[in-house]
């Protein structure tokens, strides 16, 4: 009859599990994706490094510029989809309840059309709860988004988008309205 002993792997993920905890009151949905987490956020983000400043869990092929100036409500974790674009060096804040589409993208500042290296100066990009932006979608700077929207995939928002709505297009406008967030 065998003993079963921990691999050090194994020694390693139980000594981790204070963490996960933490990550369960942080993203709520986390239950029974601990493996996934381990081989897609926490390696390259924390030991790799891969957008290592990010408080929150990121894609290792999702980007995120100037994550300090990024200030995220509970359930928001944007990046976590692959492939995403966060840049926000005007800044970007962001409501409860963001869901981001792969490959989706939020701008917060342009450059300079007459000098590449001088970023333009604009309002931070203002997302609010129960958002959804699909998939390839981009968020512009300067751009206000209301509670309870949802941003069709392949769009570009480049004006605020009103409370309880659709948006889709490039560029986006609102083509109809939403009913109240249910989840």
């Amino acid at each position: 009859m065998e003993i079963w002993q921990e691999t050090r792997l194994q020694k390693v993920l139980n000594k981790l599990d204070f963490f996960f905890i933490g990550l369960r009151l942080f993203y709520p949905k986390f239950k029974g994706m601990k493996n996934y987490y381990l081989m897609f956020f926490f390696f390259p983000q924390k030991i790799l490094r891969i957008n290592g400043n990010c408080k929150w869990p990121v894609h290792f092929t999702s980007r995120v510029l100037f994550s300090k100036r990024i200030k995220t409500g509970i359930n928001s974790a944007p990046g976590l989809s692959n492939g995403c674009y966060i840049q926000a060096k005007n800044g970007i804040i962001i409501g409860n309840n963001l869901r981001m589409g792969p490959g989706a993208g939020i701008i917060s500042a342009n450059h300079n059309p007459d000098n590449y290296d001088q970023w333009i100066k604009s309002d931070p990009v203002i997302i609010g709860n129960n958002v959804w932006i699909g998939m390839n979608a981009i968020i512009l700077p300067g751009v206000k988004i209301g509670d309870n929207v949802i941003i069709a995939a392949n769009s570009v928002v480049n004006k605020d988008i009103p409370a309880n709505s659709v948006a889709a297009g490039n560029p986006a406008a609102v083509i109809k309205e939403k009913e109240p967030y249910g989840g």
